[in-house]
């Protein structure tokens, strides 16, 4: 069972990294499956020690998972909130998320995803009453403060390409 776990972790982070709670759970649940008679003690041994391997190996780290995640997420136009409610569900703490969020800039998140959602500076069509309430609900939706949300809502194009321009973790 012990060679099985030490396999299947090494398999599963060869694809993908994962944090601790991930590979926790993804032993957990194969082990269920591939070993009928499996007991609660044993499966719970099972996956800590394929933990304990991966961590030997410097192939887990939560702090860089956090890190990496968060720079990709506000790449992508996911605002702070967003951010840490993901890193919390994929089992990362709060201090690990806060560390990691630290540096992040929700300015630069809203204007992307003001550019991917065709709002504010980058909308196409005229404006209406419809539409104004429709992009600063967008915004709230994901995350962005009221103040975020108008300020990027009210920029010029020259403004957001310029914050566009700026990186996101200086």
């Amino acid at each position: 069972m012990l060679s099985w776990a030490r396999n299947s972790a090494v398999y599963r982070l060869e694809r993908q990294m994962m944090t601790e709670k991930q590979l926790f759970d993804a032993i957990t649940r194969k082990a269920r499956q591939k070993f009928e008679d499996i007991s609660q003690q044993q499966l719970k041994a099972v996956a800590e020690f394929a933990v304990k391997f991966a961590y030997d190996l410097n192939a887990l780290n939560d702090a860089d998972y956090a890190q990496l995640s968060t720079q990709s997420a506000v790449r992508s136009g996911k605002s702070k909130r967003a951010i840490a409610q993901r890193l919390s569900a994929k089992g990362i703490d709060r201090e690990t998320a806060a560390v990691a969020l630290e540096e992040t800039d929700d300015l630069f998140a809203a204007v992307v995803f003001a550019r991917k959602r065709a709002f504010g500076p980058f909308r196409r069509g005229e404006l209406n009453d419809k539409r104004k309430a429709k992009e600063l609900s967008a915004f709230a939706r994901n995350g962005f403060g009221f103040e975020i949300g108008r300020k990027v809502f009210e920029m010029s194009s020259e403004q957001a390409e310029s914050v566009l321009r700026k990186d996101a973790f200086t």
